[in-house]
């Protein structure tokens, strides 16, 4: 933390002088996987995630890491279907949609795995 160009404003509350400190509100919200992440490193790893929240890479690192469960589930999907292609949507719908649900649980799974709880 660069605290020289830092200009700290305080207010009095009673017979103390509290600093007014601020975050930053981020711009684009997060996406399921960077609230994942968050939540995990709440309940998982406090120390971490206070620090990450008081210098400022939080938010950076939640949209890092959804970005990145984002594409690797893209990737994950297209080489499961190469493995395990689909049934014809046409004919066997219901047969489709449960195939394409269990590929994604698996995707997701692995994504989770690797990613999110890391």
């Amino acid at each position: 933390m660069n605290m020289k160009n830092r200009n700290v404003t305080y207010s009095t509350i009673g017979d103390y002088q509290l600093p007014n400190l601020t975050l930053s509100q981020p711009k684009i919200p997060l996406g399921k996987y960077g609230r994942l992440r968050r939540t995990y490193l709440m309940n998982h790893r406090p120390v971490l995630y206070n620090t990450m929240l008081l210098n400022g890479s939080l938010y950076p690192h939640l949209m890092e890491v959804e970005q990145t469960a984002e594409s690797r589930m893209q990737q994950t999907m297209e080489q499961l279907l190469k493995q395990n292609p689909a049934p014809d949507k046409e004919s066997r719908q219901m047969a489709w949609v449960q195939h394409m649900n269990s590929l994604k649980a698996q995707a997701e799974e692995l994504v989770l795995t690797e990613l999110i709880y890391s």
